[in-house]
């Protein structure tokens, strides 16, 4: 069923949740309950601030928290690695703790790693899974080429939200940065999802060099039940350069299941 927004303006709240000794910070718009609960998670040095368009977006239709993973975004960096496994355990019991419940749980980039671990190991939490730009290809998960892709990506990505990486690069600190990419580059997002029961949705900008078409056709046709939207001209950085559209897509794959409780 439909969820349509009402007039009325989403009350934001900023927390910060420790989970087994993680801290993560979750930025929270809340709308009417019976309306769907959006949780976005973003990528590997990043923070809910280059999520922050698609937030709003999404906030006139739902409720929506944005989570900033343990390490990034000012939270306080762990003292040993960060498995991806360690990660979605520490957003679920975020979660937990605010009572979100039969979720949308949409994962940029690496984000689309944590979000679609912890949708295989609880799925009674996940009603939806989308995955935008997701990491990572397994043909390409070596250092270089990921540099390789970041640079290509940079170079026609708008102003806005290049700043915005760099800002949220240098919070992170490269040690905390090169810590995690260790198991970015090992996880294997393609056959985790087979593991994953909730409908998946796929969303990449027609022109990004990192999450290529090719991957994410491979991602739609192991996923349960997937699907594919692409936003001409964007890039990777599409949930920035192109809020309203990635948004209008969320919201209409996840008008198709019935209220999502929070």
């Amino acid at each position: 069923m439909t969820h349509p927004a009402t007039n009325a303006q989403p009350t934001s709240v900023t927390r910060t949740v420790d989970v087994g000794g993680y801290e993560l910070t979750v930025q929270s718009s809340y709308r009417a309950p019976g309306e769907p609960v959006f949780v976005l998670v973003h990528g590997i040095g990043m923070s809910h601030r280059y999520l922050a368009r698609l937030h709003g977006a999404l906030a006139q239709s739902g409720t929506v928290h944005s989570v900033d993973l343990p390490g990034f975004g000012g939270t306080r960096r762990p003292s040993e690695r960060m498995s991806i496994a360690d990660g979605a355990a520490a957003l679920g019991g975020a979660l937990d703790a605010l009572g979100v419940s039969a979720a949308v749980l949409v994962g940029h980039s690496m984000g689309a790693q944590f979000v679609t671990e912890l949708a295989a190991r609880r799925p009674a939490l996940v009603a939806r899974l989308v995955l935008i730009g997701p990491a990572i290809d397994p043909r390409r998960a070596r250092p270089h080429l990921q540099v390789l892709d970041l640079a290509r990506d940079a170079l026609k990505e708008p102003p806005s939200g290049n700043a915005l990486t760099f800002r949220d690069y240098v919070r992170c600190g490269p040690r905390w940065y090169f810590t995690e990419l260790t198991p970015l580059l090992a996880y294997r997002t393609d056959e985790r999802l087979r593991d994953v029961v909730a409908p998946t949705l796929v969303i990449r900008g027609t022109d990004d060099p990192i999450a290529r078409r090719g991957w994410c056709d491979e991602l739609t046709a192991v996923a349960a039940d997937g699907s594919l939207v692409e936003i001409p001209g964007h890039r990777h950085l599409v949930q920035h350069t192109a809020a309203e559209g990635t948004a209008a897509a969320v919201v209409e794959f996840a008008s198709r299941d019935v209220a999502l409780d929070s």
